[in-house]
């Protein structure tokens, strides 16, 4: 059996960004429980040049978002980034969630071939086939974004094991 664009995307997205609304949940609890401003939380960065935990859950959603869309052709809807609570970055992913949910898989199957033309960083672009693009640009990147979110709130003391991480994998 071969493995299709939408079944190596899709639930892939799907699963992390569950998995990620639960470590936000995780994350707002510690804060709870421990009775500081969850804004230190949602401003932490790892280091110096690296972007804070709000803008790492950001990203990750926009890289689902903007992948699936530039692989299907489905216009992809804009988000304010305006988000800065837990509450805010859920709905985000579940935003996200809902865009992915309402792309067809016959938009995205197929397109192993298709020539895609994407920004990296802000003056330039760079053009890659469906599947390498998919295998090897966004769902490398979308990885990198929910762990460093990750990363972000286990350094700081919640309580988050690998377990939350796959909290939602199936096999």
């Amino acid at each position: 059996m071969t493995i299709s664009m939408s079944s190596a995307s899709l639930p892939v997205f799907k699963t992390m960004l569950a998995n990620l609304s639960h470590i936000l949940d995780k994350g707002a609890a510690h804060a709870e429980a421990r009775k500081f401003d969850p804004a230190v939380l949602l401003s932490y960065r790892l280091a110096p040049d690296m972007l804070p935990f709000t803008r790492q859950v950001l990203i990750a959603c926009d890289g689902a978002k903007n992948g699936i869309a530039r692989i299907s052709g489905v216009e992809a809807p804009k988000f304010d980034d305006t988000e800065s609570t837990f509450p805010e970055l859920k709905a985000r992913i579940q935003k996200t969630l809902d865009y992915l949910a309402s792309v067809p898989e016959d938009r995205i199957d197929g397109t192993e071939d298709k020539e895609i033309t994407f920004p990296v960083g802000r003056d330039k672009t760079r053009t890659m086939k469906g599947e390498a693009y998919l295998k090897h640009w966004v769902l490398a990147n979308f990885h990198f974004h929910v762990t460093m979110a990750y990363a972000i709130l286990r350094h700081n003391g919640v309580e988050l094991g690998k377990s939350d991480y796959l909290a939602g994998a199936k096999g």
